[in-house]
């Protein structure tokens, strides 16, 4: 795009982190807490932690239509409602998802972009689901040969998972797996009774020694102590926004204690652009934003970057940051900005209704669900598939149905009073995540011929799954029926969906880690490597996706690397 006239922000400052979701929040908060003074850019809203969820405190009974949404009213988000049946885009939380009008994009193949704009991004809305990689997932491509060889080990990231998870608080059960290490958890949330009639069951009944355990979930549980954040409260509305902070966000946790060190400049409604490239230097001198409201283009100078604007913003935004040196995108002698897109692939499983249990009952909404780790191709003959590589997990739960939010209707009539307070039947299901490889061929482009409202580019998709991951899907949806029907079930049921990228909402690898410059954007430190003071450290940056929800490796990599630069800018005062 042509800049307007831009205007040159007259301080210069340690670093400016682009981006304030679960990446960014991370990077303000190891910056600031090292001394650096940090501008924190956001192309949203502001959003303030408490005073600004609107739809925290309300029942179903307070909206117009209890929670659904009017299907006129979707016209404006017709993509961001592919997902939960359009229960992201009801009244509770619509307010949190894009308008797809305002923030178009285009699909050679069908992909599902999910988005936030407003400070604090989706670590309002994410699922809190919190998994460690292990060297499983570190050595695969190097083993099987897809994509290139990461150029870390799960001992160089181990004490930065340990970090992560004592700040935003982890509660779950450690179980001495190699496919998934443990962690610093919190005591665990607890099974109902039908869970652990299924976990009891499935105790030696399948040669690879499946197990269930309760999520690994980003909700305070315990005694431990964590600086304006209580406990969770079992009330499932963490999508809203939770006025506890009981479980992780940027607005409730990191960009506070940003805050609280005197060197956060926050600064919302700031589109961030392009990172400019000083060719006599041989590093970036700053980024160029435009403001959101009055569409004032500013130059803001600093020492160091972070790029955390997410998976396809943060390698959108080195794509149009173009110069001699790098007329294909910033940092991209590779020719893999933009490639390798991953999600994970999902909407397969199985449901049973579980009988012998009427007289058992549960209280409080768990916001959490129980775990089957992943049990194929973990280096031995029983984990063995002859049809696909890499692997899958489940997640999932047991529940009795349409009772646990209808307490305000019991004023009216005899019958319906009866019907409510009877419990329906047990029922029990389980959904499988697994694991994309990268493929080159999967890639973003910038459209220059569609621009948004600001003049900047929009991003075309062409990604599919493959033979891999259908072969896959057919493991994931017969061994989840297979261990309902072991179970001793009935009217087991397996369901295999549309498998669409971008459902999964752990879009990655676009601008992937590398040992290698011919190969790859990053090194082990998240730097560009021929810009090694910009870094980029969100879901962009991964170089395999394993089949693990992927947000606690990008907080991990995140203090990883903010540490690096920190200790770099401190010795040298420059990267």
């Amino acid at each position: 795009m042509k800049d307007n006239t831009i205007t040159e922000y007259p301080t210069k400052y340690d670093a400016i982190v682009i981006g304030t979701g679960i990446s960014g929040g991370w990077a303000a908060k190891e910056l600031c807490e090292n001394g650096l003074k940090t501008l924190v850019l956001d192309r949203g809203r502001m959003v303030k932690h408490i005073e600004d969820y609107p739809t925290m405190n309300k029942d179903p009974w307070d909206f117009k239509h209890r929670e659904k949404q009017n299907p006129a009213e979707l016209k404006n988000q017709q993509k961001q409602s592919r997902l939960w049946g359009g229960g992201l885009t009801g009244p509770a939380t619509k307010h949190w998802f894009v308008d797809d009008l305002k923030h178009p994009y285009q699909e050679t193949k069908k992909f599902t972009w999910i988005r936030g704009y407003h400070v604090g991004g989706r670590s309002i809305m994410w699922g809190k689901q919190t998994y460690r990689l292990s060297d499983l997932d570190f050595e695969a491509n190097k083993k099987d040969g897809h994509g290139v060889d990461w150029p870390i080990r799960y001992k160089d990231i181990s004490p930065w998972y340990d970090k992560v998870e004592e700040f935003i608080g982890v509660s779950g059960e450690n179980l001495g797996l190699s496919q998934l290490p443990d962690g610093k958890l919190s005591e665990p949330m607890e099974l109902n009774c039908v869970e652990k009639d299924l976990q009891e069951k499935l105790k030696g009944q399948f040669e690879d020694n499946r197990l269930l355990t309760i999520g690994r979930a980003a909700h305070l549980t315990g005694n431990a102590m964590h600086e304006g954040r209580s406990n969770c409260q079992y009330r499932n509305r963490c999508v809203r926004g939770c006025p506890f902070g009981g479980y992780f966000s940027s607005n409730s946790s990191t960009l506070p204690a940003a805050e609280r060190t005197g060197n956060m400049h926050l600064r919302p409604n700031s589109i961030a652009y392009e990172i400019v490239y000083d060719d006599k230097l041989g590093i970036a001198s700053g980024v160029k934003v435009i403001d959101a409201v009055t569409k004032e283009h500013i130059f803001f100078k600093a020492d160091i970057i972070f790029n955390c604007a997410s998976a396809i913003a943060s390698a959108a935004i080195l794509m149009q940051s173009k110069s001699k040196r790098f007329p294909n995108g910033l940092g991209n002698d590779s020719g893999e900005l933009g490639h390798n897109v991953m999600d994970h692939h999902y909407q397969v499983g199985a449901s049973a209704e579980v009988n012998g249990f009427d007289d058992k009952y549960y209280k409080g909404r768990r916001p959490n669900g129980f775990y089957i780790p992943r049990f194929r191709n973990l280096g031995d003959k029983k984990t063995e598939s002859k049809d696909f590589i890499r692997g899958y997990g489940y997640q999932g739960g047991a529940r009795r149905g349409n009772w646990k939010s209808a307490v305000k209707e019991l004023s009216f009539g005899k019958e319906l009073k009866e019907k409510i307070l009877k419990p329906d039947t047990w029922s029990v299901g389980m959904g499988a995540f697994g694991e994309c490889l990268p493929y080159h061929e999967n890639k973003i482009s910038l459209n220059y011929e569609k621009l948004d409202e600001w003049g900047l580019p929009t991003i075309d998709f062409d990604v599919e799954y493959k033979e891999n991951e259908l072969k896959m899907r057919e493991d994931m949806m017969n061994q989840a029926i297979a261990m309902l029907k072991s179970a001793g079930y009935k009217n087991v049921k397996g369901h295999n969906g549309e498998a669409i990228p971008g459902t999964g909402i752990h879009e990655m690898g676009t601008a992937r880690m590398g040992h290698d410059p011919k190969t790859s954007v990053l090194n082990k430190y998240n730097q560009i490597h021929t810009v090694p003071n910009v870094y980029l450290t969100d879901g962009a940056c991964m170089t395999s996706s394993a089949c693990q929800n992927p947000s606690l490796t990008y907080m991990a990599l995140t203090a990883r690397a903010a540490n690096h630069a920190a200790k770099v800018f401190n010795k040298n005062k420059t990267v």
